[in-house]
């Protein structure tokens, strides 16, 4: 079975000769924000790239001037925010899980913003390097709603449950430099100089022992799924709590009228 870039609508899939697969989120109008399509799909890709032998290491990085700007909250979504979008949190969980998965190396190259789900399928990767003006941050309480889809299990882990929470509560944005020195990220690299970067290591594993690479990093993978097996089904069921309430639906409409959400009146 092989990864199909034909089988992709919302994520362009260039597959090279030297085994290097870069997978582009591509909804540069909306800053690669994820609508139903692209939700499939990130579910779909470590999947396919994990069982295409071709695919020897995966690079992940967004079309544009972002890598994702998280949910399409935005008036033209292909589907509004109650239905069908609440019966997707198997597919919410199946994104982390099906990362978490993946047994192929996976580097991900932040442009710009990295938010929400964004950063979650960021910061699940192997190695992340950052672009200087890339921002990361979990701003899922900024749109009324509970960081549930993967932030409250990489977060803690990789910069600590008391800073992960603050962060998590305050959906403050992260400069690429911050976010170094949190650990966030491997390195931060000249905007110009990203993809060379992450397409030279991506090579570089290519290049390497392939087995070893992957029992190098499956097994702290694993680990991240033991805590993601405790976590994400309460972080999912509170989200999708928090999804029909009222402070959402102020989220909403201050969003689109371009104001301050008043949670309070």
């Amino acid at each position: 079975m092989t990864l199909n870039p034909d089988a992709y609508t919302t994520i362009d899939i260039d597959k090279r000769s030297d085994g290097v697969t870069v997978a582009t989120l591509n909804r540069p109008e909306k800053l690669n924000a994820v609508n139903s399509a692209m939700h499939r799909e990130l579910a779909a890709l470590p999947v396919d790239a994990n069982r295409d032998h071709e695919v020897r290491v995966l690079v992940l990085t967004g079309a544009g001037r972002a890598f994702c700007a998280g949910g399409d909250f935005s008036a033209d979504r292909d589907e509004p925010m109650g239905g069908r979008y609440l019966n997707r949190m198997n597919e919410a969980r199946l994104i982390v899980d099906n990362w978490l998965d993946c047994e192929k190396p996976v580097v991900c190259a932040v442009n710009g913003y990295a938010l929400g789900l964004g950063a979650t399928v960021a910061l699940m990767a192997d190695v992340v390097y950052i672009g200087r003006s890339g921002v990361l941050g979990d701003t899922h309480v900024n749109m009324g709603i509970g960081a549930g889809d993967g932030g409250g299990v990489i977060w803690p882990m990789l910069v600590g449950p008391s800073r992960a929470k603050y962060f998590l509560m305050t959906g403050e944005h992260i400069r690429a430099e911050q976010a170094r020195e949190l650990g966030l990220v491997q390195d931060v690299v000249e905007d110009d100089d990203l993809m060379p970067t992450a397409l030279a290591l991506a090579e570089r594993l290519s290049n390497g022992p392939l087995a070893a690479i992957s029992a190098s990093k499956v097994p702290i993978n694993k680990w991240i799924k033991h805590v993601s097996n405790l976590v994400l089904p309460l972080s999912l069921s509170m989200e999708e709590a928090t999804m029909s309430g009222p402070d959402a639906a102020e989220a909403q409409a201050a969003f689109r009228e371009k104001r301050q959400p008043d949670y309070r009146r």
